[in-house]
Parts: C-alpha cells; structure tokens; sequence
C-alpha cells in the first residue's frame, strides 16, 4: 500500500502539504480533488519520484511499476503504434536483448529471450497497442503515420495510450480526458474499469470520476482528506461534514461567550474570584473549532440578448469543409436543420467527423461550400472556439482584447467601452489589476477560457456556439458556466466532452457522423449505448472475414427503395474489389494460426531439459517463425489498410 506520514511538501516558497496523511490500499481507483494550485501535481510528482518531501516520510512497496503520461509533446517519426509500443519498457529491452543474441548467434540465449518475450506478453503486444490507438479515436489507416504527422491533441492521445501500454502497478494520470471526445472518453472508462492496478486520477470532470473512482482523497489548507466513494459521494459527505463543523463552531461560540460573561462580570469579586479563574483556564485549554470560511467562488452571467430573432438560422442543403486548391474538401453534406430561439442543443459524434467545422460555418470562420445558410436578422453569435488561441492573441493583453472587439463591434465610443468599465469589467472574471497589463501568452489554460467567455459576455450574444468550454476549466468554474447557461435567455450549441454540462444545459441532440447531421433521438445514456454498439459493430466487422459495408457518406435518398437498390448496389462492387485482398487476409490469418501453434509447441519443448544443441536448434527455429509473422503482419497490415481504403470511397 502507499502511505503518507505526516508529509510536508513544498514548491519554492509556496507549502502545498502541511503534516499530510493519508493511505492508498493496492487496487484502490482513487480520484485526487482540490482547487487550482492546492497541490495534486506536485502529489503526483512525489509518487513519481520527481519531487522529494521537505517533511514527514511517505512509502510505496518497492518493486511497483509506476505509469503516467509524459507531458512533453513527443517529435518522432516512429509510426504511431511502435511509439505506442515502446510504453512497454521490458518488452524493448527483451527485443534488445534478443537482437543481441541473434547477432552473436548464440542459440540458448535467442530461446531464453524468445521464452521471456513470451511471458511478457510479447506475442500479442502489436494487436494490444493498436487496440489501445483505435480506442483512443485513431483510425486504422492512421496506425502507421508517423506521430509528428499528427496535430497536438492527437499526440498527447498517444501519449496516453503509451501510458496505458506501460505494465504498472500503479497508474498516475493527470486530467487524461482533455484531449478526448466523448466517444473516446466513454472507451477510456471501460478500459480503467478492467485496470487492475492502482489508479490515482485527477479530473475535472464529474462524470468521469463517477464512472472511475471508488476513493476520493480531498487536499485543501495543506492536509489530506480521505472519503469513501466516488466524486458525488464526496461532495454529500462534504457537504454535511462542512454543515456539522459550522455547528460545532456556532456551539463553541455561544460557549465561549457564555464563559467570557462570567468572567467579565465576576473576576473582580473576592467571592467569585477563584470561580473566574476556574473559566479563564477552561477558555484557556479549550481546543477551538475552526469556522467554515466561504470560498471566493468564479460566478458571472450572461446579459440578456437585445433581440432573439426566430428562427435564429437555417441551413438548407448544406456542404461544410475546408476550401482548397484545386478543389474543397468536403466534410458534411445534405445538412438541412433549422436553429430556433432558445434551443439548447447539444452536439454529439466522434473526432473527426466534422464537428468543428458545421460550428466554424455557422461562426462565419469557414465559408459555407454549398447550399444556404440564412441567418435571422439581429443573429450576434459568442464563439468559443476548441483552442482557446484561435481567437487570442499571445501578445495581447485582455484589456487590449476587448478593446479591439469593442472597435470590430462599433462600440468602440460607448460607456461600456471605458476603460475603467474595461477593467471593472475584467475583475469580475478574476482578472485583477495587474492581471490586465499581463499577455495572454503567458495565461494559463484556465485563464485563456476565462478571458474568451468574458469576451463572449460582453458582446452581448443571442447565439452561443461553445467548441469544447470546459477543457482546462476546474470543477468551480465548470459550475459557473454550467449556471450562466441555463440562465441564458439565448440559443446555445455546445459541442462538448463533459456530460455534467450536456445533462445540464442541452434538451436536444444532433448528430454528426457519416458525413451528415440528423437528429439525435435520446439521452446521453442512449447515446453511450450507441458509441457502445457502434464499438461492438466495428470488432464484428474487423473479425468477419466478409467485413462490413461501409457506412454511405452522401446524404440519404429520399425513396427507402431506391436507397436500398444503392445500398446493395455498392455492396456487390465493394465485394468484387475487395476480393483477393479478403482472399490474402485470409491465407495470412491461416498461415499466421499455424506459426502460433508450432511456436507454441517449440516454447513447452524448451521447458523440458534438452541437450544444448537441441536448444540451439529450437532458439534459431522461434527466430525464423518470429520473422515470417512480422512479414505476414505487415502483409496482414496492408490488406486491411486496402479494404478500409476501398470501404471508405465506396
């Protein structure tokens, strides 16, 4: 087990843990909560071995394994799944090891190494990585990309499935879903739930820990606190330990006071006088219960629109994407949807699907490629865009960004638009004085969100579309905004990974997959079910040697029959073009079944004692199976790769 004694933490001059303790039996899930800056990194860099106690002692049984996700941007040009792959730190040096002795030719080590390498789970490692990049939202054509092809967010989800890929006995993972998606965060939580190890997470999502934790270890004023349950469970047992504190504190009071009335009133009387005394010790030794003292929490509201035209926009056979040259590229298609006044619509489907970009075309940054979009007379749209810095500028500072939205907005000559208002306005989003001269290069993401919705506040908007708000927010702020939105008079669209907030703000669903967005009839649960569903769909499909249709990515025909003649239509053809590269997946597998076998058997044959030479001979045969398996992967690789690429243009 981890235990904290009396611990003592520092980070240059701040104290984070004061006499902390605090226990963690092995196989516990754990989320570690507490506001911003209370400490939980610097927690977690103890348990790493990267930050020493400057007081008290702490343990962790010797031989654990400890993982935790590299926060560094990784600049490689390894493929995606061999850095996945490399997670795994005994596997490498087992291949090390191995690659050594097929060099110096040395049979009985090749044998050794290739019997470790199969107890380290070597045989279905590959399969096991790329498991965890498609869990993650990659796609199949994508595990062989080079990581620094990939964007930021996508590198840090590798990053996480390295993590995941690590043997450990205890996992550290620091805010793991802010790279992610719902549909990559639900997989995240099943594949945590099947952990067997000990987990400490730290999230700002409610949901998330919910789904995850069993123990929540609170820190607030230096100390460790420990509840049993999850997050929700927390926040009750908080709530009424805080309630049964103020109590005791109210009770003490009136007992103090009591015991300083006495005193006041007798201590100059002879005949009272050792009776004063009596009370002056008893006040003197009495151990006194601190008050419940209010944290300062972040609230703020939106202004109520000048005016909620209805409807607010509509599309009509829209075709969002990006312009090119020398044509577009087209992402969605066939969107026929109507936006009303005082909706509240949450925006649903995975990565990559376009969800971004129908919220850039209706925020006017991307032109609209085809159809028409109209929009209501009086429309102000508030944008918060996905990455923060889309609408920042790192050298500014947030008095001159709302400066220069009050001139692009024609209120550069307002009363608003003082500056004093300005800074009156940017203190009550917890930008004091000296705060407002900083450059926003220098912000936080915590901060950089709080100055993009004070923006957005101050235009006034009677649409708001939200990309992804809560991402680097804490559980206060999250709150607030959660509160400023069900408040808000206007229509919002939010696009958004934290479902606290969806279940909250949004009473209907769109969807966007399959190159289109239709209505989304349910819930979140029907919609965690359906991500559910459409996982199981994909495995099925991925084992069937006959593989699956590939979903169509035009817009639906209006007659059911014709669309099924084109369904079935596309069937045949994808059938005839994919049909040797079946025919070569199916040999592979046969052939690859049958090196497993006789592998198989070669490893019980080593367990028995067998003469050197027979071992010798036994180690220079797994060799030559390993290679012609990692030739008929490849070759598996490829094929696959090929019918995915046939199933998507089709």
């Amino acid at each position: 087990m981890i235990v904290l004694n009396q611990v003592t933490l520092r980070r240059g001059s701040k104290l984070l843990l004061d006499g902390a303790s605090a226990t963690i039996h092995p196989g516990e899930k754990v989320g570690l909560v507490g506001r911003n800056g209370a400490g939980k990194s610097s927690l977690f860099a103890l348990l790493a071995g990267t930050l020493h106690e400057d007081g008290g002692d702490w343990s962790m049984p010797g031989g654990w394994q400890i993982a935790e996700v590299a926060q560094q941007m990784p600049e490689t040009d390894a493929s995606a799944t061999d850095f996945v792959l490399a997670g795994d730190g005994r596997l490498s040096a087992l291949q090390a090891r191995l690659h050594a002795a097929e060099q110096a030719g040395d049979g009985v080590a090749i044998a050794q190494a290739h019997s470790d390498l199969q107890d380290a789970g070597a045989h279905d490692a590959r399969a096991r990585a790329e498991a965890l990049i498609l869990g993650l939202g990659f796609q199949p054509r994508e595990l062989g990309l080079p990581v620094r092809q990939f964007s930021g967010g996508w590198r840090m989800r590798l990053q996480l499935a390295r993590a995941l890929m690590a043997p450990s006995d205890l996992l550290l993972l620091d805010e793991p879903t802010n790279h992610l998606d719902l549909d990559a965060l639900i997989w995240l939580e099943g594949w945590l739930a099947r952990y067997p190890g000990t987990l400490l997470v730290i999230s700002h999502d409610r949901d998330f820990l919910d789904a995850v934790t069993r123990v929540t270890l609170h820190i607030e004023a230096g100390r460790l606190t420990r509840y049993g349950g999850n997050y929700s469970a927390f926040e009750e047992q908080r709530a009424e330990q805080l309630s049964q504190q103020q109590s005791a504190y109210t009770r003490q009071q009136e007992q103090i006071a009591h015991l300083q009335r006495f005193i006041d009133r007798f201590k100059a009387k002879a005949t009272k006088a050792r009776q004063a005394q009596s009370r002056i010790k008893a006040l003197e030794r009495m151990e006194r219960v601190a008050p419940v003292l209010a944290e300062a929490e972040f609230q703020f509201e939106f202004q109520p629109p000048a005016s909620l035209p209805s409807p607010m926009l509509v599309i009509g056979d829209g075709c969002c994407g990006y312009a090119g040259d020398p044509a577009p590229t087209v992402v969605l298609r066939g969107i026929d949807r109507t936006v009303l006044a005082g909706q509240r619509i949450g925006i649903l489907g995975a990565n990559g699907q376009g969800k971004s970009t129908l919220v850039k075309t209706i925020a006017r940054e991307l032109p609209l490629l085809g159809g028409t979009l109209t929009e209501g007379k009086g429309l102000a749209i508030g944008y918060f865009a996905q990455q923060e810095l889309d609408v920042l500028h790192a050298g500014s500072t947030p008095l001159e960004h709302l400066v220069r939205l009050a001139r692009a907005t024609g209120r550069q000559d307002s009363e608003a638009a003082r500056e004093q208002q300005l800074r009156n306005f940017l203190g009550g989003f917890n930008f004091p004085g000296a705060m407002v001269a900083q450059p926003v290069g220098s912000f936080s993401g915590g901060e950089k969100a709080r100055l993009v919705l004070a923006m957005i506040v101050w235009q006034r908007p009677n649409l708001l579309l939200l990309d992804e708000p809560t991402n680097h927010l804490d559980l206060a702020t999250r709150e607030a905004l959660a509160l400023a939105l069900t408040e808000f008079e206007g229509t919002v669209m939010l696009v958004s990974h934290d479902r606290a907030l969806l279940r909250r703000v949004c009473d209907e669903f769109w969807l966007v997959a399959g190159g289109t967005v239709q209505p989304f009839e349910g819930d979140l649960e029907d919609y965690q079910r359906h991500v559910l569903e459409q996982a199981r769909q994909r495995r099925d499909a991925a084992a069937s040697p006959a593989g699956a249709p590939a979903a169509a990515t035009e817009a639906p025909a209006l007659n059911p029959a014709e669309q099924r003649r084109q369904q079935a239509q596309r069937r045949q053809q994808l059938a005839a073009r994919t049909r040797e590269h079946r025919r070569a997946l199916e040999q592979a597998e046969q052939r690859m079944q049958a090196i497993e076998s006789e592998r198989g058997a070669l490893e019980q044959r080593l367990l028995a004692p067998l003469e050197p030479a027979e071992i010798a001979d036994a180690g220079r045969r797994l060799k030559a199976l390993q290679d012609e398996l990692a030739a008929l992967e490849d070759a598996w690789l490829a094929h696959s790769s090929a019918i995915e690429a046939m199933e998507q243009s089709s």
